[in-house]
């Protein structure tokens, strides 16, 4: 029995959990997007450019937890989806980039084709993608093109990396044995040596017995690379305090009577800072220890003092043990544990604390704690763009099972509202498939007004697709984060403060919407206490004024340690 590579590839997509497909077509795709119509079950949402469709997919792999695909043409389209898969490849989230392209009868021949170079290569753009891609294929043989399918989509996945598929015109129809799509694909992550690993567990199990104040620290990968249920058996079996990074928000529940706060090295809270510091043994799970995830490297942590557990190895004090993976090593540590054996020290509890306040203007200080306290649910998926949204709320305390979308280490600004559309289609198909078995979730973005105008025309998508998030616009008359890394005054900084936000939804087209407009304290308690706004039954848009020159506390100190790192003086 055969079937075609299109189908193969839609039917492996299918089976790995995906639901939706973004993209832009082009006339080198367009035989492979007819194959939609023979998969009901798989929806292709089409988005206004390239680069927001890769900021979607990217969204929407994070909240699905699985793997996320984005289609784009040959050349003109992939190009301009580059900068958002750059962002997959730093931040550990799996896109397959599917990419179609010339016939390969014009690849032989070297044709000159329109969406190329003028030169005769057709490969320079499959070059191009792949220092930000984990590994490649060009279908140009339908008795390979199968296994290469399965190859690529596997890396995907347990790589947590993108991945790039180019499909020639000719391909997308070609006839492949459909005999593999009986068996799905084996996505569990590589063994490790048994002696090896046996030797770790004791030697870890030996620091977990005999320390004295312990605390578990939780980053991105341990998100990405799916350990969240052994680590809170950690937990559940320990009881260690156990902190998160930037990176790693909303991991841990933080209604955990364990949970303790947000580490960033200088930039941390006092109080967090001196537990996590003074730890004694600090088990590290996913660490992605980038400049603005530990404040710009000012961790004050023995080295002797960590255990390191990552996808690939394992790093005890200052020895690394390469091939040696946490997927495996986790559950085979923790069941060991002697409880009887460990030391659990109180932590102090991680609570929202809104500035008490005179004027009524909003400040970042009052507003982001209020968020936490008067707007949050349980099971809201939270979206914020890179600069004051990021910041604001990393001292936020989240309900249970709120899940944050941030880009902390790639920092692309305009990220949010492309991943807003991949984030909520997400939501929506995991609310599908559960049915009266979780509560409906509401997505939520917080988007600066000058990283909105960057990407702003994917709201028109959401708007075809019948989502309703609430998009907070964070209205401080341009490029915050900048301001205070340099150039507080500078031309270069602002952006047009003319846009009328209140208008946004129905210029794209929405008919059933609300805006709203708060700039004091009272009107957002008010807009809080709106049973119809907090219900998210229509896609709603708030504007929030806030103070050119006013930001969050971690921004201000990350933003000056920033900006003695690209001191030219």
């Amino acid at each position: 029995m055969t079937t075609t590579v299109a189908n193969y590839l839609l039917t492996r997509l299918e089976q790995l959990g995906l639901r939706s497909v973004f993209g832009v077509p082009g006339d080198f795709n367009l035989a492979f997007l007819d194959e939609f119509d023979n998969h009901r079950d798989l929806t292709w949402v089409g988005c206004a450019n390239e680069l927001n469709a890769a900021y979607a997919a990217d969204g929407y792999a994070r909240v699905n937890h699985r793997i996320s695909a984005i289609v784009t043409t040959f050349g003109v389209g992939e190009l301009s989806a580059m900068n958002g898969v750059a962002g997959s490849y730093s931040e550990h989230v799996g896109v397959v980039h599917i990419v179609g392209t010339p016939s390969t009868f014009d690849q032989r021949s070297g044709s000159l084709l329109h969406h190329t170079l003028g030169n005769g290569d057709f490969s320079v753009f499959a070059k191009m993608s792949k220092s930000i891609t984990t590994t490649q294929a060009n279908l140009t043989d339908p008795a390979t093109a199968g296994s290469e399918i399965d190859r690529v989509l596997q890396a995907c996945y347990v790589r947590a990396h993108p991945v790039y598929l180019g499909i020639p015109t000719d391909m997308a129809y070609a006839e492949v044995s459909a005999k593999p799509l009986e068996t799905k694909l084996d996505l569990s992550p590589r063994e490790n040596e048994e002696e090896l690993e046996t030797y770790l567990i004791d030697e870890v199990l030996g620091l977990i017995h005999g320390a004295k104040a312990p605390i578990i620290l939780v980053d991105a990968c341990a998100i990405r690379h799916r350990v969240l249920d052994e680590v809170n058996q950690l937990i559940r079996r320990t009881h260690f305090p156990v902190f998160c990074t930037p990176m790693g928000k909303s991991a841990i529940s933080e209604e955990l009577p364990e949970f303790g706060g947000v580490y960033i090295g200088s930039i941390t809270q006092a109080h967090i800072k001196k537990v996590v510091e003074e730890a004694d043994l600090v088990l590290s799970v996913g660490a992605l220890k980038s400049d603005f995830n530990t404040g710009s490297f000012s961790y004050h942590i023995n080295k002797t003092a960590v255990v390191e557990f990552h996808s690939d190895r394992t790093q005890v004090k200052y020895a690394t043990y390469p091939g040696v993976g946490m997927n495996s090593l986790l559950p085979k540590l923790i069941a060991r544990i002697d409880t009887a054996r460990t030391t659990a020290i109180p932590v102090p509890a991680f609570e929202n604390e809104a500035k008490q306040e005179h004027e009524s203007a909003i400040t970042h200080d009052w507003f982001w704690p209020t968020v936490g306290d008067r707007f949050l649910r349980p099971d809201d998926v939270v979206v914020t763009e890179t600069g004051t949204s990021n910041f604001g709320i990393l001292d936020t305390r989240l309900p249970h099972a709120v899940e944050i979308v941030s880009q902390v280490l790639w920092g692309s600004i305009g990220f949010s509202v492309g991943a807003l559309l991949g984030a909520a289609q997400a939501a929506r198909e995991r609310d599908d498939e559960a049915g009266g078995g979780r509560s409906s979730s509401r997505t939520v973005l917080f988007v600066g007004d000058g990283s909105l105008q960057l990407t702003v025309q994917e709201i028109s998508t959401m708007i075809r697709q019948g989502l309703k998030p609430i998009i907070f616009v964070l209205n401080n008359d341009g490029y915050t984060i900048e301001r205070f890394i340099h150039g507080p005054e500078r031309e270069y900084n602002d952006i047009n403060t003319s846009w009328q936000y209140q208008h946004l939804l129905e210029f794209f087209g929405a008919v059933d919407q609300k805006s709203y407009k708060v700039s004091t304290q009272d009107e957002v308690t008010a807009l809080f206490g709106d049973g119809e706004f907090m219900a998210a039954g229509r896609i709603q848009l708030v504007e929030v004024i806030m103070g050119k020159m006013d930001a969050p506390r971690a921004l201000k100190v990350q933003a000056e340690l920033t900006a003695k790192a690209n001191s030219h003086k």
